[in-house]
C-alpha cells in the first residue's frame, strides 16, 4: 500500500514538472481532448467495441494536431497518433474537395442526336460493327472517335463486334413485304355443329386481307375457284405480288398453286413444325378469333359470311396496326387535332355486328 502510494506520487511529480514548459494553448487542448474522450465512452457504456463517431474523430483532429508530436506520445489517448493525423488529413481532403473545383471539366459528353444516331444504324443494320458505324458517321460528316461507338454501344448492352452474319425470319419477311401474300384456314364450329372453313389471303406490306371464301366442304373445285377469284382481284388491283406462303395442308390440291404460277405468284411452303414462317397470316387468325369469333355466336354459314365481312371491312379500313404506325390497311393516318379541336371534342361511336366492334370517329 505505501510503496504504490510512493510509486504514484514520484510519477505525478515527473509528470507535473513535464507540463511546465507548456503552454496554457497546449494544456487546455489536451484537457478539452480527454474530457472528450471520457465523454465519448460513456456515451459507449456497455457496447462490445468502442466505436468513434465522425463528429468525434473531427473534434478529436482539430484539438490535437496543433500539439507537437512527443505531447501526443505521451497523452492517454485510446488511438495511436498516426490516428489521430490520419483523421486531420481526411478532415482536410474533404474540405478541399468541398471548396475547390477542377479547372479542367473534363470531357464532354456526346451529343444525343449523335448517341440516337449510333443506335439507329445499328438497329437498322444488323451486320453492321462499330467500326462500320463509325465509317457511316464519317461519310455522314460526324467526326466521333471509334472509341466513342463502341462505349454507346456496350452503355446499351449491344455488342461492339458481333457476328451478325445471319438473317432472321423478321428481317427476311420486312425485306421481301411488298412481293409476300400468306394464307391459311380459319376453322371454326356454328351453333349447329357444322364445321366451317374459311379461307384468308393477307398482303404482307400494306395488312390488307380478303376472306376468298366460306364452306363447310373444302374440295379441290372449290380451292381451285378460290385461286382463280384471288388471281383475278391481284389482277384488277395491279398488286405486284411475287410469293404466296401457305403451309403443308392437304387440302390444297395441285391446280391451286398451278392457277397462281400462271399469273406469276410462286407458292412457298412453310417448314414442318415452323409457324413463324407465316407468322403474319398466324397473328391474324388469332385476331380474327380474339375480336370476333370467341364473342360471337355464329349460327350458319350465312351468318359467318357476314360477320367475316363486316371484321375484314373493320380490319382494312379502321383498326389500327402497331407495324404501319397506326395505320389502318385501306385507311392513311390523320392529321394530328389542333389545340382549339382537342379542346372541344365530339366523338361517336358506330357499332358493327350489333355492338361486337366499336369504331370511333369525330361528329360530323
Amino acid at each position: 500500500m505505501l510503496l504504490s502510494l510512493a510509486y504514484l506520487t514520484v510519477t505525478n511529480l515527473f509528470a507535473a514538472l513535464r507540463l511546465l514548459p507548456m503552454s496554457d494553448r497546449d494544456k487546455d487542448a489536451e484537457i478539452l481532448a480527454l474530457r472528450h474522450q471520457l465523454t465519448a465512452l460513456e456515451r459507449q457504456l456497455g457496447t462490445d467495441r468502442v466505436r468513434r463517431a465522425p463528429r468525434d474523430r473531427a473534434l478529436l483532429a482539430a484539438l490535437l494536431v496543433p500539439l507537437p508530436r512527443q505531447v501526443l506520445r505521451r497523452l492517454r489517448l485510446l488511438v495511436r497518433p498516426d490516428t489521430v493525423l490520419r483523421w486531420h488529413r481526411d478532415l482536410m481532403k474533404r474540405r478541399h474537395a468541398r471548396t475547390c473545383r477542377p479547372k479542367r471539366p473534363g470531357r464532354l459528353p456526346t451529343v444525343r442526336s449523335i448517341r440516337a444516331l449510333i443506335l439507329r444504324l445499328v438497329r437498322e443494320n444488323r451486320a453492321w460493327g462499330y467500326r462500320r458505324v463509325h465509317g457511316e458517321l464519317a461519310t455522314l460528316g460526324i467526326q466521333v472517335a471509334a472509341s466513342t461507338v463502341w462505349e454507346i454501344l456496350t452503355a446499351e448492352g449491344i455488342d461492339p463486334a458481333p457476328d451478325r452474319a445471319g438473317t432472321t425470319w423478321a428481317d427476311f419477311l420486312r425485306s421481301q413485304a411488298d412481293a409476300l401474300l400468306a394464307c391459311d384456314f380459319i376453322k371454326t364450329v356454328t351453333l349447329t355443329g357444322r364445321r366451317q372453313y374459311n379461307l384468308a389471303v393477307i398482303e404482307h406490306a400494306t395488312r390488307r386481307v380478303r376472306i376468298l371464301d366460306t364452306t363447310a366442304h373444302p374440295t379441290a373445285a372449290w380451292l381451285t375457284q378460290a385461286a382463280r377469284n384471288l388471281a383475278t382481284d391481284l389482277t384488277d388491283t395491279n398488286a405486284t405480288v411475287t410469293y404466296l406462303i401457305r403451309d403443308r395442308d392437304a387440302k390444297y390440291p395441285a391446280f391451286f398453286d398451278e392457277i397462281l404460277s400462271d399469273v406469276g405468284i410462286r407458292v412457298v411452303l412453310t417448314g414442318v413444325r415452323i409457324p413463324r414462317m407465316n407468322a403474319i397470316v398466324e397473328r391474324w387468325v388469332q385476331i380474327c378469333r380474339h375480336e370476333l369469333l370467341d364473342g360471337s355466336l355464329i349460327w350458319n354459314e350465312y351468318h359467318l359470311r357476314h360477320a367475316l365481312r363486316q371484321f375484314v371491312l373493320h380490319y382494312n379500313l379502321h383498326r389500327p396496326h402497331q407495324a404501319m404506325h397506326q395505320a389502318a390497311p385501306l385507311r392513311a393516318v390523320p392529321e394530328p387535332l389542333t389545340p382549339a379541336q382537342i379542346s372541344h371534342l365530339d366523338v361517336r361511336r358506330r357499332d358493327r355486328l350489333g355492338g361486337v366492334l366499336h369504331e370511333y370517329q369525330h361528329a360530323a
